[in-house]
C-alpha cells in the first residue's frame, strides 16, 4: 500500500526432492553430497586459522543466546573486488579491522566502467594500514580474476575469503541498448565472478576451506526497467551461487548471494542525498561478516536482501501444479482449464532441485483425459523457434504449424528436415540456418518469409559440462554466448519489429540447473538463470507495447540431456509433453500474460515464484555489527512465523529496506532488538499505552494552506469558493481534517504493543475522520492529541487503531476526530481480541448496493497531483523523485493515498453535501495522471461510494461511506 509512510509518525516511528542421480557424469564425484544427502565429508577439518572465538560464535550461529565476543577473521586472506569505494571499501575497512589480510581491488573506472586508475586502492589500503591493518593493493580487472588471487596468494601465501563486489551500470531501454551496453555489463558482473571465484577454486579446495559471496541486485530477482543488461547478469549470480555451494560443501566452501543496496559511485546517480545517507554500505557488510565466518557450517547457496538496517531471506516456492494426461488429449486448452491449479500455492514445495518427473508422469497418465477447455487459434502468427532441429524445439514447430502458425525453424545443424515435417502436414514454414548468436541473420528470415514477426521460441542450447575446479574459459564463455547472449541477440533483433507493430509473444528457456544450481553445471547454471533476470527485465518494457515475456523451465529426453540422462528416462520425458504449454503462453489467451516462471514436463506445469521471510529491521541510528546480526539470525531466516511474503517486483523487493529507514532508536526499535520476544505481557503493555496521554503537537494554518488544500485534491481555479479567499463562501473541503494530525507525536511506540513487529510490515488499510465543529474554521490553530484505541490479534497478523483528537488551542473545542487502521503482519499470536469492537460509524464496512449507482463521478488527477498534495504535510520523496521511486520499485513516482481520498471526499460533497464523517478502506495505488471514478449510492443519510482507476479498472478505495451533516442536497 503506498500509505505506509503516513501512518508511521502517528504510531510513534519518529524518534521513538533434489536427489537428482549424476552417475551419467563421469566428471562429478561429489554430486551425491551436492544434492543434499547429509553426511557427506562436511567435517573434514579444514586448514582455516583457528581463532579463539570460534566457539561462541558457532553458539550464536545456532542462536543459543547469542555471543558477546567480536567475530574475528585473524590470519585470513579476504579478497574484495570494486573496493575503492562504496560497499567494497567498506568491506575492506571492516575486514582490516578484524585482523584479516586484505587484498583491494579495484580498477579505479567510473561506475560506467570506464577509465583506470590505482588511486581509489591505495586509499583504502592506507587507510587499513594506519588502523594498524595488514592490506595490499591490485589494480587488474576482474576479466583477470587471476591475477587478483595471485596478488593475495604473493602478499600472503592464501586466501579464505572472495567478495565479488566489483558492478558498474550501463542503464539504457531495451529498444536503445547496444552490444558493448549488453557485454561490458556481463564481462565484470559474470565473466568477472567466474574468473575470481575460479582462481581462487584450487587453493579452497586444498586447504579445504572457502567463502564466496556474490552479488545480485532487485533488479536482477524481479526484473528493472531499462536494466535488461544489469538484470540478466545479476540473477546470473544467483544460479551460479547455487551451483558452487553444491560442488563446496564438501571441501567446507560455502557460497551466498546478496540483493544488497547500498550508496557506492554506482547508486550515487540515482539516488537523493538523504536515501544515500540511510542507504550506507555499513549496513550490508555484518551480514556479508556472519556469513564468511568460519562458524557458518550451514547457510549456503542462500539469497538475502540487505540495506538501510533490514535484512531477509529468499527461497524457491513451487506451485503444486496442473497435472495432464499425457496423451493425445494434452492441449493448449487442456492447461487452460486447468489454469488456477498452475497457479495454486495452497500445498507449496520450496524445493532446491527438479521435481520428481518421473512420479509425476506416472501420476499423469492415471489421470482421465484432459478436458477440451478453449481452442488456442495461432492461425497466421509468425512463430520463430531456435534450436528448432530437434528435441523441444522441433515439438514446439510441430505443435504451433498444427495451431495455424507460420513457422521459421531455426537450427545451426539441420533446419531442414522439420520444415519438411511441417509442409508434409499441410503446414507453412521456412528454414534458417544459423547460431542463436547471430539473432539478426535469425530474424531476418522472418521478416524475408512473412514480413512480420509475433512469436519467440529461445529454444537454442548446449551443454558443456564440467565440475567447477575443472572449468575453463572456453567451457564457460562457449555456454554463455548459446545461452545467454543468443537469447539476447534474437529478442534485440526481433524487438524493433515488435515495437512496431505492438505486438510480440516471448517465452525464454531457463533451466531448473539455473533456478536451482546443479553440481558440474556453473556455466549453464549462471547462463540459464541470467535468462530469467533477462526475461523478467523485458516483460516490464515489454507489457505497455502489448510485448510479453515469460520464462519456462522445461524437462525432457532430448539429445542434449542424453548426456547426462538414462536412456529410459529421455525416452520418457517425451519433447511433446512441454510443448502445450509454449503454445498457451505465445498465444492471446493466457490468463496471466507476462513475467511469470513456469516448471513444465511430463503433463505437469506450476508457476516458481520467491517467497521471503518477515527478516529484521535494525534501527537505522545505530551502528550495526555482526554480533547484532547473529543475536536475530534464526528470526532473518524465519519462513515460517507467518510474516514471509512473496515479492514480485523492485517495488516489492526494496519496500522493507526503504520502510526501515523509519526505524529509530528509542521508538520502534525496542521490539526491533529483541526481535519482538522476552518483552513480557503485551496484554499489559496495550493497557498502559491506551491510559498514555499524547503531549500534543500544535498545526497552525490559515487560507493559504486551505487553498494549497484544495488544490492538491483537484479542485480547479474556477472552483471560487475552494480557491479564492475572497469568495462569500470560501471553505475547505471535510477531509483536511487528515492534515492537522499527520505528523501528531503519539504518546506510545508501535513496536512495544505487538511482536514482531517490523515497519515494513505495516499497512496502512483504513482511514476514518469525523468533522466535530461546523463550519470548518479556514485558520487556526490546533493541536492534536494521538491515542491508542484498540490492537486486534488476526493469528498471523496484528491490526492496531490509533484515534487522533485534534482541538482548537484558543478554546479547548474538538475540530476533528481521525481513526487511522494499520495491518502489521507477523504481529500476531500475542492473546488479544480476534475481533475489533463494533463502534459504529467507526468501524462500519460499507458494502456496495447491489444496483447501478445513483452518482458517477469522473475526474482526471494531473500529472503534477502529487508534487502539489505533498506540500500539504507529507513530503515523503516516494510521491515526487522519480529516481527515489525507482530505488523503492516504482517506476512513476505514486499518488499519496490520502489525496486520492481526499478527491473521493470532494466528490461526496460536491454531489451530496457536507458530512459528518467519512470512512474509506485502502484497496490500490493511483498514479498521477490516472482517473479516478467515483461510484456513489445514496442510502437514508449516508453515501456509500468506492474509487476506481478507470485506466486498470481496479479498486483504489473500497467500501466506504460518508454519513451526512443534513439529509438534503448541497449546503
Amino acid at each position: 500500500m503506498p500509505d505506509v509512510p503516513e501512518a508511521n509518525n502517528a504510531y510513534g516511528l519518529k524518534g521513538g526432492s533434489s536427489e537428482a542421480k549424476a552417475d551419467a557424469m563421469p566428471d562429478v564425484p561429489e554430486a551425491n553430497n551436492a544434492y543434499g544427502l547429509k553426511g557427506g565429508s562436511g567435517e573434514t577439518k579444514s586448514n582455516v586459522p583457528e581463532t579463539p572465538e570460534a566457539p561462541e560464535a558457532n553458539d550464536a550461529y545456532g542462536l543459543k543466546g547469542g555471543s558477546s565476543k567480536e567475530l574475528r577473521y585473524d590470519g585470513q586472506t579476504v579478497v574484495v573486488t570494486g573496493a575503492g569505494g562504496g560497499l567494497g571499501k567498506a568491506y575492506s575497512l571492516f575486514f582490516g579491522s578484524r585482523g584479516a589480510n586484505v587484498v583491494v581491488n579495484d580498477l579505479g573506472g567510473s561506475f560506467k566502467g570506464e577509465g583506470q586508475s590505482g588511486k581509489a586502492a591505495d586509499a583504502v589500503v592506507d587507510e587499513i594500514k594506519k588502523a594498524g591493518g595488514k592490506a595490499v593493493a591490485n589494480y587488474d580487472s576482474v576479466e583477470n580474476g587471476d591475477k587478483i588471487i595471485e596478488t593475495a596468494i604473493k602478499a600472503f601465501g592464501s586466501v579464505h575469503i572472495l567478495i565479488n563486489n566489483a558492478g558498474i551500470l550501463r542503464d539504457i531501454s531495451f529498444k536503445n541498448m547496444t552490444d558493448q551496453d549488453w557485454d561490458l555489463i556481463t564481462k565484470v558482473h559474470i565473466t568477472g565472478s567466474y574468473k575470481c571465484a575460479r582462481a581462487a577454486w584450487p587453493h579452497f579446495r586444498k586447504q579445504k576451506y572457502g567463502r564466496v559471496i556474490n552479488t545480485a541486485s532487485a533488479a536482477g530477482l524481479f526484473g528493472s526497467f531499462g536494466q535488461c543488461n544489469y538484470s540478466a547478469a545479476k540473477l546470473a549470480m544467483v544460479g551460479f551461487t547455487e551451483t558452487l555451494a553444491k560442488e563446496g560443501l564438501k571441501y567446507n566452501i560455502m557460497a551466498n548471494v546478496i540483493a544488497p543496496i547500498a550508496a557506492s559511485r554506482m547508486t550515487e546517480t540515482v539516488m537523493p542525498p538523504d536515501v544515500l545517507e540511510n542507504l550506507k554500505p555499513d549496513w550490508v557488510v555484518p551480514l556479508v561478516a556472519v556469513l564468511v565466518h568460519s562458524s557458518n557450517s550451514e547457510e549456503t547457496g542462500a539469497i538475502f536482501e540487505v540495506g538501510g538496517g533490514h535484512m531477509a531471506k529468499l527461497r524457491w516456492e513451487r506451485a503444486k501444479g496442473a497435472l495432464c494426461k499425457a496423451d493425445s488429449t494434452y492441449t493448449p486448452g487442456s492447461i487452460l482449464a486447468k489454469w488456477d491449479q498452475v497457479n495454486d500455492f495452497s500445498q507449496p514445495e520450496h524445493p532446491t532441485g527438479v521435481a520428481n518427473f518421473m512420479e509425476l508422469l506416472e501420476a499423469a497418465q492415471k489421470e482421465p483425459s484432459n478436458p477440451k477447455g478453449d481452442a488456442v487459434d495461432m492461425k497466421d502468427k509468425v512463430v520463430l523457434i531456435t534450436g528448432a532441429g530437434g528435441g523441444l524445439g522441433r515439438a514446439y514447430a510441430l505443435l504451433f504449424a498444427k495451431h495455424g502458425a507460420k513457422v521459421v525453424v531455426n537450427d545451426l545443424v539441420n533446419p531442414d528436415g522439420v520444415v519438411k515435417e511441417i509442409r508434409d502436414m499441410g503446414g507453412e514454414a521456412v528454414p534458417n540456418k544459423a547460431s542463436a548468436e547471430e539473432g539478426e541473420k535469425v530474424v531476418k528470415a522472418a521478416i524475408d518469409a512473412y514480413g512480420r514477426i509475433d512469436v519467440i521460441i529461445n529454444n537454442a542450447g548446449i551443454l558443456r559440462d564440467k565440475a567447477f575446479h575443472n572449468m575453463d574459459d572456453n567451457l564457460w564463455h562457449s555456454v554463455m554466448n548459446v545461452h545467454l547472449r543468443g537469447t539476447y541477440k534474437v529478442s534485440k533483433a526481433a524487438w524493433p519489429y515488435m515495437l512496431k507493430q505492438k505486438y510480440g509473444r516471448i517465452v525464454n528457456t531457463t533451466s531448473t540447473s539455473g533456478v536451482y544450481g546443479n553440481f558440474g553445471q556453473a556455466n549453464y547454471a549462471a547462463a540459464k538463470c541470467g535468462i530469467l533476470g533477462f526475461s523478467r527485465a523485458l516483460a516490464r518494457e515489454g507489457a505497455k507495447y502489448n510485448i510479453y515475456v515469460n520464462t519456462i523451465a522445461p524437462n525432457a529426453g532430448t539429445n542434449m540431456t542424453r548426456t547426462i540422462m538414462p536412456e529410459e528416462m529421455v525416452q520418457a520425458f517425451k519433447p511433446d509433453y512441454v510443448a502445450p504449454l509454449v503454445v498457451l503462453l505465445s498465444s492471446d489467451k493466457c490468463p496471466d500474460p507476462t513475467g511469470r516462471l513456469y516448471e513444465v514436463g511430463s503433463g505437469w506445469q506450476a508457476q516458481t515464484r520467491w517467497q521471503r521471510t518477515g527478516g529484521h529491521g535494525f534501527p537505522v541510528d545505530v551502528k550495526l555489527t555482526p554480533e547484532a546480526v547473529l543475536a536475530v539470525w534464526d528470526k532473518i531466516r524465519d519462513f515460517d512465523d507467518g510474516r514471509a511474503d512473496h515479492p514480485e517486483s523492485s517495488q516489492d523487493g526494496l519496500k522493507s529496506i526503504m520502510a526501515n529507514m523509519q526505524n529509530k532508536s528509542g521508538g520502534s526499535s525496542k521490539s526491533s532488538k529483541s526481535g519482538g520476544s522476552g518483552e513480557g505481557d503485551y496484554l499489559a503493555k496495550i493497557e498502559e499505552a491506551k491510559k498514555a496521554k499524547a503531549e500534543g503537537t500544535p498545526y497552525e494554518y490559515d487560507d493559504r494552506e486551505v487553498i494549497l488544500y484544495n488544490l492538491g485534491v483537484g479542485c480547479k481555479r474556477t472552483d471560487l469558493p475552494y480557491v479564492f479567499e475572497g469568495d462569500d463562501n470560501f471553505q475547505v473541503l471535510p477531509t483536511f481534517g487528515v492534515i492537522p494530525t499527520f505528523n501528531a507525536v503519539a504518546p506510545y511506540n508501535i513496536g512495544d504493543i505487538v511482536p514482531n513487529f517490523s515497519p515494513m510490515m505495516l499497512l496502512h488499510g483504513e482511514q476514518y475522520l469525523e468533522i466535530r465543529k461546523f463550519p470548518i474554521p479556514t485558520s487556526g490553530k490546533l493541536v492534536s492529541y494521538p491515542s491508542l484505541v484498540e490492537v486486534v490479534d488476526k493469528g498471523k497478523a496484528g491490526i492496531v487503531i490509533n484515534g487522533s483528537t485534534t482541538k482548537d488551542a484558543n478554546t479547548g473545542e474538538d475540530v476533528f476526530y481521525n481513526e487511522s487502521t494499520v495491518f502489521i503482519r507477523g504481529s500476531g499470536g500475542f492473546g488479544g481480541a480476534k475481533q475489533p469492537t463494533d463502534r459504529g460509524v467507526k468501524t462500519r464496512a460499507y458494502p456496495p448496493p447491489k444496483r447501478a449507482p445513483d452518482a458517477v463521478v469522473e475526474e482526471k488527477t494531473t500529472d503534477e497531483q502529487a508534487a502539489i498534495y505533498r506540500l500539504s504535510g507529507d513530503r515523503n520523496p516516494l510521491h515526487i523523485d522519480p529516481e527515489f521511486s525507482k530505488v523503492g520499485g516504482f517506476e512513476t513516482p505514486i499518488l499519496h493515498g490520502l489525496c486520492f481520498f481526499g478527491i473521493s471526499g470532494k466528490h461526496v460533497v460536491q454531489t451530496f453535501g457536507m458530512f459528518r464523517s467519512i470512512r474509506v478502506r485502502f484497496a490500490g495505488t493511483v498514479l498521477p495522471g490516472q482517473t479516478l471514478v467515483t461510484e456513489m449510492w445514496k442510502e437514508k443519510n449516508t453515501v456509500v461510494f468506492q474509487t476506481k482507476v478507470k485506466e486498470t479498472g481496479k479498486l483504489c478505495i473500497a467500501s466506504a461511506g460518508a454519513e451526512l451533516l443534513a439529509d438534503k442536497g448541497k449546503l
